[in-house]
């Protein structure tokens, strides 16, 4: 496996760093729910696994950044859009403490999973050049192996009917008997 980009570590990294966010939030969810300081046990208890949970998949996706895995690009993108908005909203609510790192965390990403090399390793562009690994070229490519063209038309559709042994219609005409 070829090593990845930098710029695909360091999106990694800003992930596995939100993770860990996540997860001290969900931490620190617990710790109050424990502790009688949640409104109702049952949402401190819901509100921890679903923290942990979340901070379970940021890691998974980080682990999957940090790989190359082409699965990882969108979960990543929707994790820093996602970050972005709410540390917006957390600026604009006075909390400067988590508001600033969350913007600074996701325009990072942003800028490591948008770049060249970051979107060259994410989304299967290697030596062979772009979409070598899958797109149209590559369908286009397997109908030429079996014979076809890919362009077979309606003209195409019926002399191939015609061949079956079906019956031809003629262009115009419709169903015999109408």
């Amino acid at each position: 496996m070829p090593e990845s980009p930098p710029t695909v570590r360091a999106a990694a990294v800003v992930q596995a760093a939100e993770a860990f966010i996540v997860a001290a939030g969900a931490a620190l969810s617990g710790v109050d729910t424990v502790s009688g300081q949640s409104y109702q046990r049952s949402s401190g208890i819901a509100l921890t696994v679903i923290g942990a949970g979340c901070a379970a998949a940021l890691a998974a996706v980080a682990l999957g950044l940090a790989r190359a895995r082409r699965w990882s690009r969108a979960p990543a993108l929707m994790t820093q859009l996602f970050v972005g908005i709410v540390g917006i909203y957390l600026l604009q609510g006075g909390r400067y403490g988590w508001g600033a790192p969350s913007v600074l965390l996701a325009v990072a990403g942003l800028a490591a999973l948008l770049s060249r090399p970051g979107i060259r390793a994410l989304a299967g562009e290697g030596e062979d050049g772009p979409g070598a690994g899958s797109g149209p070229g590559r369908r286009q490519g397997a109908q030429e192996q079996r014979g076809g063209t890919g362009r077979q038309g309606a003209a195409g559709r019926q002399g191939a009917a015609g061949q079956r042994g079906g019956r031809r219609q003629q262009p115009g005409k419709g169903r015999p008997g109408r």
